[in-house]
């Protein structure tokens, strides 16, 4: 269900959210209604707030998906279970063998000894976007886009969008046959445009990715 009061932000939790969110970005948008006719409905995709989620966020960044999920693989497997203690009980070296770069590993370190030092990501599920962001970006190695990421993919915000990414923008600059891929501040007032659904546009846009002509 969709959460609409004034206090709580409008979650896709289902593939009919995620309908939902296309059928009024088609209404209001040619260009969603093109990406729409290529990729159709893009997929549901959520992954587990809190401590999980988050560092699953931070090991893909700046990498390929399918690096990221190598990576992801061998750490879900040395840190058991997937908890900031579990985590703090490994050394660097072991952390580093599971494919990490030493600034990844920094990140989680920081991630870890702010949790335990009374950071409770749990309380982020109900906090406004704003604060969201400004919560993870205070946090050392943690990014506008992992922020962006965090809330689209774990807590699901329909209107969370991450205009740093460079799918995105690419993705973008096709379905507008756009002389050049928008800049962050470019994509972002474009998206004005997608609201209350940025989210599904997000989604919508990743979809048009993976199927759009290149040039």
């Amino acid at each position: 269900m969709h959460r609409k009061s004034a206090t709580k932000a409008r979650i896709i939790a289902t593939d009919a959210d995620v309908r939902a969110g296309v059928r009024a970005l088609k209404r209001k948008c040619e260009h969603m209604r093109l990406i729409h006719a290529a990729a159709g409905d893009p997929p549901l995709r959520r992954h587990a707030p809190g401590f999980e989620g988050l560092a699953r966020i931070i090991v893909g960044q700046q990498l390929s998906i399918a690096s990221a999920e190598a990576i992801w693989r061998r750490l879900d497997v040395a840190v058991q279970p997937m908890s900031p203690e579990a985590f703090l009980r490994l050394d660097d070296d072991d952390l580093r063998a599971a494919g990490l770069s030493r600034g990844k590993v920094r990140t989680l370190r920081a991630l870890t000894t702010a949790i335990a030092n009374g950071l409770d990501l749990d309380q982020l599920d109900e906090a406004p976007d704003t604060v969201v962001h400004e919560t993870l970006t205070a946090l050392p190695g943690i990014g506008p886009w992992s922020a962006d990421i965090y809330l689209l993919f774990c807590l699901g915000r329909a209107d969370a969008f991450a205009p740093g990414d460079l799918a995105l923008q690419t993705a973008a600059a096709r379905a507008m046959k756009l002389s050049e891929r928008p800049s962050r501040e470019d994509l972002k007032t474009i998206a004005e445009r997608w609201r209350p659904w940025r989210g599904v546009a997000a989604h919508m846009l990743w979809a048009y990715y993976k199927v759009a002509p290149m040039g």
